[in-house]
């Protein structure tokens, strides 16, 4: 479902994303080609100056929330997974090919590409630099703790990319079963349209 915010912007998303049915978009909110958001998530840009804009080939999953303050903005970079029911609160920047873990709360930082935030992990108020790893659980709110973080390793690379490609197979799945219903034809009863599906 997608609806202005109360200074009447409306969402954007291409013709070539996938939304669920039960996805809430609100307000300033871009999303591009081969996009996936599930069920359940919710995209809220609705406070005065916020804006939250979704990359080509990203992945918003189930239950997942992203929301921006006031005057601030959330970029989510292309080929980036939000895994189900992580937070992304703006003002905040992820990084092109990033994968955000189950749970994980990132607010009010910036994470360089390639980077992964495990689940239930909590990033807030600093930079991540690219090619990283934030280990399950872990609280980052202190940029000297940064050092300690690994470098990311082909076994994690290959598993977020895996994601990836996963959810733009959906993207195309659906879609096509879409297309494929609305060629079927419809059936009136009163006032309501009832999709006829073939059995």
């Amino acid at each position: 479902m997608n609806f202005p915010n109360p200074h009447n912007q409306h969402p954007r998303v291409s013709k070539k994303a996938w939304i669920s049915e039960t996805a809430v978009i609100i307000g300033n909110v871009s999303i591009a080609d081969d996009v996936f958001v599930g069920p359940n998530a919710v995209l809220r840009a609705d406070e005065p100056g916020s804006s939250i804009t979704v990359h080509s080939g990203c992945n918003v999953q189930d239950n997942v929330v992203v929301h921006s303050l006031s005057h601030s903005e959330v970029l989510i970079g292309k080929n980036t997974s939000l895994a189900h029911s992580c937070i992304v609160h703006g003002p905040c920047t992820i990084g092109e090919g990033c994968f955000i873990g189950f749970g994980a709360v990132v607010f009010d930082c910036s994470i360089g590409k390639d980077t992964l935030v495990l689940h239930k992990a909590i990033v807030r108020g600093v930079e991540i630099p690219s090619d990283r790893v934030v280990p399950d659980g872990n609280i980052i709110t202190n940029q000297n703790y940064l050092e300690t973080l690994e470098e990311i390793t082909k076994e994690l690379a290959d598993f977020k990319s895996s994601v990836v490609r996963a959810n733009i197979d959906l993207v195309e799945g659906y879609k096509k079963l879409a297309e494929g219903i609305q060629k079927q034809p419809t059936v009136i009863y009163g006032q309501k349209y009832i999709q006829q599906y073939e059995a």
